[in-house]
């Protein structure tokens, strides 16, 4: 065969070996290329967890400054509170609760007022969870916003249910006892009111909802929250049931602290005070 013969099929070979070369190189720089994004792909998504988490944790946070801020502002305004007044006259009632012969019974009570906050919480300190820690110790060893059993042996000895006039409700011995004292009250004073009362809840341990570490007052059953003729009273609205107005009357008398004082008016809640808690413990009742 001719030299110039084999010149065709050398220069074929030498392509075919070139363009296989080629194929490799490209192919094994794609598969490095892949293997830097895939890299870089997992780190970026590790990243975006460690700011996920970040975010949900200085979320949890905020919530409790702003639980904790609400409770310092309950105190500063309690300490700020104006000198007690004296009584009113019976002719000045009108203006801050409606006057009486203007309400057509019952139908009344659960009518809307405007809160006198002023007026109540005259010397009652409402509890914290420094408080009632101190006193009463942790209902549970882990919370969540929902209600769940107390399961500390001492709290579990000093709680019980009972029916007291027509509500059925647990919370701690003393508690119970003052809170007997105030529905013979209203059963005298107001047998319509007495008639109307419901509980829409006394014991339960949690968290303050919107906390992931203040605990709820009901935690320890030395709160309640009432209801009138089966209806809930607006939560922060600033008004509060005509009705509740009469009923805070009784419960301050026994030194419970009436929930439409918060900054966030709770006119349904009430729960024992400090000083009666003091009370309560020097007299070996807690």
């Amino acid at each position: 065969m001719r030299e110039g013969a084999l010149i065709g099929p050398i220069i074929i070979a030498i392509g075919l070996v070139v363009a296989a070369v080629c194929f490799a190189v490209v192919g094994a720089l794609l598969q490095t290329a892949d293997g830097r994004t895939e890299l870089r792909l997992e780190r970026s998504e590790a990243e975006l967890a460690r700011l996920r988490s970040g975010i949900d944790t200085l979320r949890s946070e905020l919530r409790d400054a702003e639980a904790e801020i609400e409770r310092l502002g309950e105190e500063i305004a309690l300490a700020t509170a104006p000198a007690p007044l004296e009584p009113l006259p019976q002719a000045a009632l009108p203006e801050i609760i409606g006057a009486a012969e203007d309400i057509p019974g019952t139908e009344a009570m659960t009518e809307e007022m405007l809160t006198a906050k002023a007026r109540f919480n005259r010397g009652i300190t409402q509890p914290g969870n420094r408080v009632m820690l101190e006193v009463l110790g942790q209902p549970r060893s882990s919370y969540s916003t929902t209600c769940q059993p107390v399961t500390q042996p001492r709290l579990r000895a000093l709680m019980e249910t009972r029916q007291i006039g027509p509500i059925r409700v647990t919370m701690v011995k003393p508690a119970l006892d003052s809170l007997q004292r105030i529905l013979d009250r209203l059963q005298q004073d107001e047998p319509d009111i007495y008639a109307a009362l419901g509980t829409a809840g006394a014991i339960c341990a949690r968290l303050i909802r919107g906390s992931s570490s203040s605990i709820s007052n009901h935690s320890w059953g030395t709160a309640i929250d009432l209801k009138l003729q089966g209806q809930l009273d607006g939560f922060g609205d600033g008004g509060t049931q005509f009705g509740l107005l009469l009923l805070a009357e009784l419960f301050n008398d026994e030194g419970w602290y009436w929930g439409a004082g918060y900054r966030r008016e709770d006119s349904m809640h009430f729960e024992v005070g400090v000083e009666t808690l003091r009370k309560w413990q020097a007299m070996g009742l807690l």
